[in-house]
């Protein structure tokens, strides 16, 4: 690889939120619940940059992975990744699972890390998923618990609390499977069974200092749709007042915010869907 093609690759990834970090502590939780068999089959929705499909592939050595993502920048890094590592079990397509054609019945195991939350029509894309499973197949999915348990969020909205904050259109709510009964009801209708849903307390970690995590959150959809119609000098100040509140997080570790989650798991119902 040239000097210039290392340059490109790491300004191409600076732009990326790294969500492998920020995640990493519920990342363990959630390789303990997924039990990928030797030969399964697995789709892992809402990839991202692949590391849940990348160790679902390794997971099952003689089975493969399916990673989707409707992000063709995070889906270059998954690529990129993956041939770094040597896999070929799997692969990788840029889609929305609320509508991709997947071959039907297929799947033995469905898995997402946080990439189940922004459909646009969960229970089309839950019954959509289904079909994908073969009839007894497991789906386990990680998802933010309500934002009021999110840290991050709150010291958003401390900074932002004089400006408006519009409702999240639909398919842009990170806690939009935040509440136990919504989620049981999407999934019984889409055709799953054996419902649990467990607890997960965690911290995110937005970076090793109070500037990477600024960087990071500068990032973020909600950060920058909240400065876009500030002026030049509201805009610094809102920046300084986010260092500032970053800051009293930091850590000898990092820069760490409390989160909760839920882990949903499921069971494809033996019963075929109309």
């Amino acid at each position: 690889m040239t000097a210039r093609e290392r340059g490109a690759r790491t300004r191409a990834d600076a732009v990326l939120f790294d969500y492998d970090a920020e995640l990493y502590r519920y990342h363990e939780r959630l390789r303990s619940a997924l039990d990928i068999g030797a030969a399964d089959r697995v789709l892992d929705i809402g990839c991202g940059a692949g590391q849940t499909t990348r160790e679902a592939a390794r997971a099952a050595v003689s089975g493969s992975a399916l990673g989707v993502d409707i992000s063709a920048p995070m889906l270059a890094r998954a690529r990129r990744l993956s041939r770094e590592e040597g896999l070929n079990n799997l692969t990788f397509v840029q889609g929305n699972a609320q509508d991709h054609r997947f071959p039907q019945e297929h799947f033995d195991i469905g898995i997402s890390r946080f990439g189940t939350m922004f459909f646009t029509d969960p229970l089309a894309a839950f019954t959509n998923i289904a079909r994908a499973l073969r009839p007894g197949a497991r789906l386990v999915q990680l998802v933010w618990q309500g934002s009021d348990l999110q840290e991050w969020d709150a010291v958003i909205g401390e900074v932002f609390t004089h400006h408006a904050h519009p409702p999240p259109a639909p398919g842009t709510d990170p806690c939009s499977l935040a509440g136990p009964t919504t989620v049981n009801g999407i999934l019984t209708a889409a055709g799953f069974t054996g419902i649990d849903i467990t607890d997960v307390h965690e911290p995110v970690c937005y970076g090793p200092d109070t500037a990477s995590a600024l960087d990071a959150l500068l990032t973020l959809k909600t950060t920058k749709e909240l400065l876009a119609p500030l002026d030049a000098a509201q805009t610094e100040h809102a920046r300084a007042q986010l260092r500032a509140a970053i800051a009293a997080h930091e850590t000898s570790t990092g820069v760490y915010f409390d989160s909760r989650a839920w882990i949903i798991t499921a069971r494809r119902s033996r019963c075929p869907q109309a």
